[in-house]
């Protein structure tokens, strides 16, 4: 297979938010207004000016204990990636795959909704992980694109170069496959529920020591979900190409070649 994949131990992970200042830094994200929800996590949600957010979630344990689990959230950058396939059916170009290292990037074209192509689709619909955020004045798609220009340039990408505790690892994928497991072995030792998130069809191998619930309900993704998004989005280009919208000289007249064709 090839290419590169980030190992992010959460066991290691201190949520010092080093990774997701980082992040902004380099893309030069502005900052977003907030405010206190009682936790320390902020902001509140991915969006299109967050793309890497670092997640709290409080958790007892059976004898009452409180737990506290880190998760810094970012695009999974999938082996075969459902938001490609979705993006592309609307918008070619949208979202394309580095053919060296794997990464999934959403290009300047990833504007699925405008005034002729009228498409309300949610992140979900678009990803089994809930993780890209359009922005609500542009329509743009956006996510973490694995710092593409930094690899390409030799660095790593800013989360990893930031990370003090060596949450964040990246490089060569059979390389941090081969740590994954590594770490895998020692933190089983303490914690032996521990497991690695869909190490086989994600770039993103996150190594966790608690229940997918209490890191985010997006944590994994169900094989159901991931084949369900492939095969409708695949569906649609086959129905599409065998079965072309129809216009009425009214669309063609005002440039509606896109398929819908409904007036606004």
């Amino acid at each position: 297979m090839g290419g590169k994949s980030f190992f992010v131990d959460l066991s290691l992970c201190t949520a010092c938010r080093g990774c997701q200042v980082a992040c902004k830094q380099w893309k030069r994200l502005p900052a977003e207004k907030t405010r206190n929800r009682g936790s320390h996590q902020n902001p509140a949600d991915l969006s299109s000016k967050t793309i890497r957010l670092v997640r709290f979630t409080e958790e007892r344990d059976k004898k009452g204990a409180l737990n506290w689990h880190f998760f810094p959230e970012q695009c999974r950058h999938c082996i075969e990636p459902p938001c490609k396939y979705v993006c592309n059916l609307y918008a070619p170009g949208a979202v394309v795959q580095d053919a060296e290292t794997g990464a999934v990037v959403m290009t300047d074209r990833a504007i699925l909704r405008t005034a002729v192509r009228r498409v309300n689709l949610t992140s979900s619909q678009l990803c089994p992980y809930n993780v890209p955020r359009m922005d609500e004045e542009t329509g743009l798609w956006s996510k973490c694109d694995m710092c593409l220009d930094r690899i390409q340039a030799g660095m790593l990408p800013a989360c990893v170069q930031s990370c003090p505790t060596g949450t964040m690892n990246f490089g060569d994928r059979d390389d941090m496959l081969a740590l994954a497991k590594k770490r895998l072995a020692e933190v089983q030792k303490k914690h032996p529920q521990a497991y690695l998130a869909d190490p086989e069809s994600v770039r993103v191998i996150y190594l966790c020591t608690a229940e997918p619930e209490n890191y985010h309900e997006s944590l994994l993704a169900s094989a159901h979900q991931t084949s369900s998004l492939l095969a409708s989005a695949k569906g649609e280009k086959a129905l599409r190409a065998t079965h072309p919208p129809k216009l009425s000289r009214r669309d063609i007249m005002r440039g509606r070649f896109g398929g819908d064709t409904k007036k606004a």
